[in-house]
């Protein structure tokens, strides 16, 4: 059996993603930025979430429409759970798009050598949750707003 790839030794966020290719994210979150709950997929790393940890927005799609990449970030605020009747589980958050000017787009952290390894590039199909290491989140953070 192989060891799984998080720990949360080395967490130093979760990265949840929505494509905004099959859902208006731009209008959603004009509508309201703040995000309160997120799907992800059962299995180890849902069962690793827990509140207080750190929480970062990922939007993906065609990368000709709109600026992808950190559109958000939070914390969790409780531990993901099945919902109704069970196929799915979500994740409740305190998490706050930011604004559009203030979001870090994909091609900024691609170039960051500190980031180049992160699993949303390697893996970008790879369901939610998705993760930083601690290294790789201290490195997002010189990218955001103060």
């Amino acid at each position: 059996m192989t060891e799984p790839r998080v720990s949360l030794d080395d967490l130093g966020a979760w990265l949840i993603k929505g494509n905004a290719d099959r859902v208006d994210l731009t209008s959603r979150f004009a509508k309201d930025p703040r995000v309160t709950s997120w799907c992800v997929r059962p299995g180890y790393r849902a069962l690793l979430m827990r509140a207080g940890q750190p929480v970062v927005f990922w939007a993906s799609g065609s990368r000709a429409r709109l600026p992808y990449g950190v559109w958000g970030i939070g914390r969790l605020t409780g531990a993901a759970e099945p919902d109704p009747p069970g196929r799915t589980w979500s994740v409740p958050l305190d998490l706050v798009i930011l604004d559009e000017a203030d979001r870090v787009p994909r091609q900024r952290l691609r170039a960051d050598d500190r980031l180049d390894a992160l699993e949303v590039f390697r893996q970008p199909q790879a369901a939610n949750p998705s993760y930083l290491t601690v290294a790789q989140f201290a490195a997002l953070r010189t990218h955001l707003p103060a």
